[in-house]
């Protein structure tokens, strides 16, 4: 929690409570900014010694004015309503609170914005971007000072655990850039950063303790603004992982909550029984849908109430305050199919009308398309329409990539799932939108998902850097990192040479064995190839119904043009060029841009098995 006198607001005056109870005080947000589209705030005022026993409210500040006082059952609490005008400027809004004939007065700050929305910071990410994701905990030890901190519930420090802390941190990111950009990547996502204060599993952040609190084991507020103002300095985009689904067990609005009806209440501990068919299915029972939306992740993570407007604007405005203050580009939603939907568009609404650059995308892990496209932007004539511009594209990848070069090639299976599910693409209203991924902190890492063969791995790559979307990337599987996610530890481990003394070293190549070196001068030069590649990053797609296991796409635009051939049999396959006559008319060669080997389109190729051509044309 941050106390006020740590953000320079004073405790000036105090009769009605004792001294101890006057430190106690807490303000969220801890600040705001004049100049905002975003003027009215919800101010909580949080005492944790006593009651806030107030009779009325005075501020004078030119251009900041009191709307509307609001009481809680809970009486550690009282929420301001306060409307900044345009005209208001910087400084320290004094707010008086007036108990029988006595007062206190607390200085909440109003800074300038900075500069550039849109363009410097709150830039967005596209299908030009190519995001790696990130555990801090898990890449690099910059800092080892920070790795315990005296007062926090979880000290655990031990790298042989994978449910253990192991001191990964912020700085340990920034001395790592110019690794990211050496693969090409121009954006970098962060599991949750906010302070994580449980008593273990603290090292995947998703049980945020308090939102206006960046977790001091990462280098804190000050390591998170550094880590922004690094990236923009090497031309690269900052991704927030918003959780506003649920918090962690120990955050103050569980453990001290304004009101029972801020979180979701059940008679006993009730599991979401995440179905998100019981938000559209026409046939769905309406207990299943409360369970669905209102039943907990776990006992550990108590579920927000979302239709309590205070709980709402409470989540709301902390993510505006993100954005601003930390320069944040992006923001990947986490659970979003647990989420009120209506909340839900609301909530990016506000952030969109604030900052209409920012890019949204949700994690919306179901089943099948149309299910998916339920929550994003979609072309479906529904009685909700989601306004998620994005989504992470499980489909692609489950019903995908992943059977495209694990199942025998049939007349529905194999590589057609992946051509079928992207011929679905007419649901989405834009699916460039989507995120394109391998794996992630909560999927099967894709080597071992593809039982370590080198070959499917590498096509797997190919096809992520090349197809519609934006691609995404999980440290280190440019390295042939493994684990299965039983348990999730094993998909979490640390990345290899960032900690001292490590045997093997990604950052160098030191202990890497030939695969390894191969996998990762393969993303490197390809993701290098496709920051200067308009056909890759934001041209269109024309793909063609796969034969034999050869499954061939194009992107294009009126500057180039780049074919894409996929070999997912364990047989070398016969390409007659002719057969793709709309994309090939009119050139003459074909540059694989990974070998540099020239091919002639007016002759016969031949592509061994299990493999991948990521073809340049030329006239």
């Amino acid at each position: 929690m941050r106390i006020l006198s740590s953000l320079a607001i004073a405790l000036l005056w105090c009769c009605f409570l004792s001294p101890a109870h006057a430190q106690s005080f807490s303000c969220y947000p801890t600040n705001w900014w004049v100049g905002m589209t975003t003027n009215r705030v919800q101010l909580m005022i949080r005492n944790t010694g006593a009651s806030i026993d107030i009779q009325k409210v005075s501020l004078q500040y030119p251009g900041v004015r009191v709307e509307k006082l609001h009481r809680t059952p809970n009486p550690h609490y009282l929420l301001l309503d306060l409307v900044i005008e345009p005209g208001a400027k910087a400084g320290n809004v004094p707010i008086t609170l007036n108990s029988k004939g006595k007062s206190l007065t607390i200085q909440w700050p109003l800074h300038n914005r900075r500069g550039g929305n849109g363009k410097d910071y709150a830039r967005g990410v596209g299908s030009e971007d190519f995001i790696s994701l990130l555990i801090t905990d898990r890449f690099a030890n910059g800092d080892p000072a920070n790795d315990r901190i005296p007062g926090m519930r979880d000290q655990s420090l031990n790298r042989d655990s994978i449910y253990h802390r192991h001191g990964g941190d912020f700085q340990g990111i920034i001395n790592h850039l110019d690794y990211f950009r050496s693969l090409g990547v121009t954006a970098l996502w962060l599991l949750p950063v906010q302070e994580n204060n449980m008593p273990n599993r603290t090292e995947h952040g998703y049980a945020i303790t308090d939102h206006y609190t960046i977790d001091p084991r990462f280098g804190g507020e000050a390591g998170y603004l550094k880590l922004g103002d690094s990236l923009r300095k090497h031309n690269m985009k900052l991704i927030l992982d918003a959780v506003y689904n649920h918090m962690g067990l120990y955050h103050f609005l569980a453990q001290d909550p304004p009101a029972p009806d801020w979180l979701h209440q059940w008679p006993a501990f009730t599991q979401t029984n995440s179905r998100e068919q019981t938000l559209f299915d026409p046939y769905a029972a309406p207990s299943e849908h409360k369970k669905m939306v209102n039943g907990w992740f776990v006992k550990e993570m108590p579920d927000f109430n979302h239709s309590n407007p205070f709980m709402a604007t409470f989540l709301t405005q902390h993510l505006i305050w993100y954005v601003e203050k930390f320069g944040v580009d992006a923001i990947r939603v986490d659970t979003y199919t647990y989420n009120d939907p209506v909340f839900s568009n609301a909530c990016n609404e506000q952030l969109l009308r604030e900052f209409p650059r920012l890019t949204l995308f949700g994690e919306s892990k179901v089943n099948g398309v149309l299910n998916q496209a339920y929550y994003t932007q979609n072309n479906l004539d529904l009685p909700f329409k989601s306004n998620m511009p994005g989504t992470l594209d499980f489909q692609c990848l489950q019903n995908g990539i992943i059977p495209a070069l694990m199942e025998p090639v049939g007349w529905m299976s194999g590589v057609y799932k992946l051509y079928n599910t992207l011929s679905q693409d007419m649901v989405y209203k834009n699916p460039m939108n989507n995120v394109l991924l391998l794996d992630s902190h909560d999927d099967n890492r894709f080597f071992s998902e593809v039982k370590e063969d080198v070959r499917k791995h590498e096509i797997a790559f190919q096809w992520l850097l090349t197809c519609r979307g934006i691609p995404q990337m999980y440290y280190g599987s440019e390295v042939l990192m493994k684990g299965l996610n039983n348990p999730d530890g094993w998909l979490r481990q640390d990345f290899p040479g960032g900690w001292e003394g490590d045997k093997k070293n990604a950052f160098t190549g030191e202990g890497l064995n030939a695969d390894e070196r191969r996998v990762q001068q393969l993303v490197q030069q390809l993701g290098r190839y496709r920051l200067g590649s308009s056909a890759l990053k934001k041209g269109k797609m024309m793909h063609y119904v796969p034969e034999n296991g050869v499954y061939a796409y194009f992107r294009y635009d009126d500057n180039q043009t780049v074919m894409c051939i996929m070999n997912t049999s364990e047989h070398k396959q016969a390409i007659d060029f002719r057969k793709y006559t709309e994309r090939v008319n009119g050139f003459q060669q074909a540059t694989n841009v990974i070998t540099n080997e020239k091919l002639a389109l007016d002759q016969a190729a031949e592509i061994p098995a299990m493999k991948m051509w990521v073809l340049e044309l030329s006239r």
